[in-house]
């Protein structure tokens, strides 16, 4: 199985209510000051990647690349370009590796879209969230819905053929019908993924405090629970195929990336926060962009923490995320572990069998559509 890597861009122009990532912003110091962290950071990452890539340990083929952060479209695309040079000098990438970066509308044009293609970008994860204005200025963007439609237009335009829109529902006081609206909108724009997550109340965000304080009331779990199925039946009505609690997509669009998380594989991250797994062991970076950069200048790598996974563990891992996304393979599962999960959770498997919960090939154990919405309750079934 083939590699990834991982490349967290800590920078955003505005800091969303909602979003408990390691980012920055202008909003949080003066702009003299927010120009000096990028100028900092920027040698920085490149330098771990030098670091990193001469470990023979990974020495391997790398299949993916994510930009992730933070907002990674803010960066120029000359930046990227050489990053993404960096990257192909010291690691191998596979020839026709899929390469994404996260990009929010009000940060690019159909230019620099056109420049981030050039550079090598083959695929686009563009974060909208809604498509009404007023749910926009709740979740703080910064862009409009109009900005939210031109950039996806945009992208195709410029030659990208692979573009995912993500969505966030059950939002306070949202109903169905303005839900229904919004999966409506993102149809029309024909994006080849789309990723509809329910918003969640992270700890240590501001939405969390105006939660505390009253000043919020999160939409009732069975409200959450009827606009999830709902959005199930509306997509896959539309030719998209669920292959991740969150995440559909047109055939042959998956998110590869991604899915190398949800299969357990192993990946490289790189920036302020960025975590690894590798070989059973998973590493993450401090999340402090001066820190991170003092130590890469000093040619330590800027390890915040590490743990490495019990035989135990890593199967319990195994069985969540394989639930989570496109199931768990019994043969893949009895080779890694030793362990027969068909024969050792027969009654749970059968349960979930009659229960049209789950469905099983004897290859595959397989969540439904009406499991997934179940997928945590399920998963503590394995778990006990």
């Amino acid at each position: 199985m083939n590699s990834s890597l991982y490349l967290h861009i800590p920078f955003c122009e505005h800091k969303c209510i909602y979003c408990d990532f390691y980012s920055v912003a202008p909003n949080g110091g003066g702009t003299a000051d927010y120009e000096s962290l990028i100028s900092r950071f920027l040698p920085a990452l490149e330098k771990e990647i030098e670091i990193r890539g001469s470990d023979p340990r990974f020495q391997v083929p790398y299949e993916t690349v994510f930009f992730g952060g933070g907002t990674p479209s803010l960066l120029e695309p000359s930046t990227i370009g050489r990053i993404l040079g960096l990257l192909a000098s010291r690691f191998s990438l596979v020839n026709g590796a899929e390469i994404t970066l996260e990009t929010n509308p009000g940060t690019v044009d159909r230019a620099k879209l056109e420049e981030f293609r050039t550079a090598g970008v083959n695929r686009l994860s563009v974060g909208i969230q809604s498509f009404h204005e007023d749910d926009l200025a709740f979740l703080t963007r910064i862009h409009s819905a109009e900005q939210a439609m031109e950039c996806v237009r945009n992208a195709y335009a410029a030659g990208f053929e692979n573009v995912s829109l993500d969505l966030i529902f059950a939002l306070p006081g949202q109903t169905m019908e303005r839900w229904r609206s919004n999966l409506q909108a993102a149809m029309k724009l024909q994006p080849t993924h789309i990723s509809c997550y329910s918003l969640i109340v992270e700890e240590n965000t501001p939405l969390h405090r105006m939660v505390a304080s009253k000043q919020v009331t999160p939409l009732a779990p069975e409200r959450d629970a009827e606009l999830y199925e709902f959005t199930i039946g509306f997509l896959e009505s539309q030719g998209y195929e669920q292959y991740e609690v969150s995440n559909f997509c047109k055939p042959g669009f998956r998110s590869k990336h991604n899915s190398r998380y949800w299969d357990h594989g192993n990946y490289l991250g790189f920036g302020p926060s960025a975590h690894s797994f590798w070989n059973g062991t998973r590493w993450w970076n401090l999340s402090n962009i001066m820190k991170y950069a003092q130590l890469i200048e000093q040619g330590t790598v800027p390890v915040g923490g590490k743990e490495t996974l019990t035989s135990d563990q890593q199967k319990e891992e195994e069985v969540f995320l394989g639930l989570r996304s496109s199931g768990i393979d019994f043969g893949r599962f009895k080779k890694r572990y030793g362990s027969d999960l068909e024969q050792d959770y027969r009654e749970v498997i059968n349960r979930l069998l009659e229960s049209r919960l789950a469905t099983s090939d004897g290859k595959t154990l397989r969540l439904t559509s009406r499991g997934y919405a179940l997928c945590d309750e399920i998963c503590t079934e394995f778990m006990k």
